[in-house]
């Protein structure tokens, strides 16, 4: 049993609902219900009436209510008290390629500051590779990239695959598949503008070498140095552009969203961390994705995720 589950049951209790309880806590309601159900199964016992609107514990389900709270209640004073003799404020810097700032990782970000108003948390903006060599520096503690990179003084957990899309002009030809979506194949003969010039291996390598799975190699090639810019750059009728799902929310005039079928055609994003690290607001911030994850109903690795 862990104080999160103690956290759910307490939320429960005083929403009397399943599904308050869920939008109190940033979760989906399926995982709290099989939490609720898990803890009872651990306990042994029955904590809520079954059938009861508004929900009700049983004598059991109240009295472990009431110790609960004093459970949470001291956790929380401990946590306090630690962090008030720690005079000096602890800071977590936070490495993160320009991408992600479309999906998920602003209310990641904000949802962790609101947990931890006493943490003081920097955002750095770079690429996947930069991240793993700052790590071993010290210059940051976490970073969120898009590569799948291997150091041995570096612990990466893939979080999720999202799905990638083909950027293009609303004139464009490709357009009349618009539903059905395009195939990599389709876009070998186009002008396709890659992203971004930094230092190799970036997100542009990851594109051309899932062109390279497919027996497939584009003959028009423009490297440009930031998404923003690709895009800009599309919306001009300039070429075509592969950028992950997410990042769909930029609208520009003239800019359209191709789904891109390919089974593999995917942008991986993973966490990494010192292979020894043992950060109690690392741990913190794997529990903050769990929450977000969990309430938009984005499926994740549990057995690397639960294992902070």
């Amino acid at each position: 049993m862990e104080l999160r589950h103690l956290r759910y049951f307490v939320a429960v209790v005083e929403e009397q609902s399943f599904t308050k309880a869920a939008e109190r806590l940033f979760i989906a309601q399926p995982p709290l219900s099989r939490q609720i159900q898990n803890l009872e199964q651990e306990l042994g016992i029955q904590l809520f009436e079954r059938g009861s609107r508004p929900l009700k514990t049983t004598p059991a389900g109240d009295f472990f209510y009431q110790h609960a709270i004093k459970l949470l209640s001291n956790a929380e004073q401990m946590v306090s008290m630690t962090q008030r003799i720690n005079a000096v404020q602890t800071t977590i810097r936070i490495g993160f390629v320009s991408s992600l700032l479309f999906g998920l990782l602003p209310r990641i970000i904000y949802l962790y500051r609101q947990k931890h108003p006493h943490l003081k948390i920097e955002l750095i903006e770079m690429g996947t590779q930069a991240q793993v060599e700052a790590l071993k520096d010290g210059r940051i503690d976490v970073g969120f990239g898009r590569l799948r990179i291997s150091d041995p003084a570096i612990k990466r957990v893939l979080l999720r695959n999202e799905k990638l899309t083909v950027a293009v002009h609303a004139s464009h030809p490709l357009n009349r598949y618009k539903t059905q979506g395009v195939h990599l194949a389709d876009l070998v003969d186009q002008n396709i503008l890659l992203y971004p010039s930094t230092a190799k291996p970036n997100f542009s390598t990851h594109v051309l070498s899932i062109f390279s799975e497919h027996g497939l190699e584009p003959q028009k090639l423009t490297e440009t140095r930031e998404i923003q810019l690709a895009l800009g750059l599309v919306a001009a009728g300039e070429g075509v552009c592969i950028v992950p799902e997410s990042t769909n929310s930029i609208q520009l005039a003239q800019l359209n969203y191709l789904p891109l079928i390919d089974p593999n055609a995917l942008s991986s994003i993973f966490i990494t961390i010192r292979n020894m690290e043992d950060s109690s607001y690392i741990y913190a911030l794997f529990e903050t994705i769990r929450q977000i994850y969990d309430y938009e109903g984005i499926r994740y690795d549990d057995t690397e995720i639960n294992n902070y």
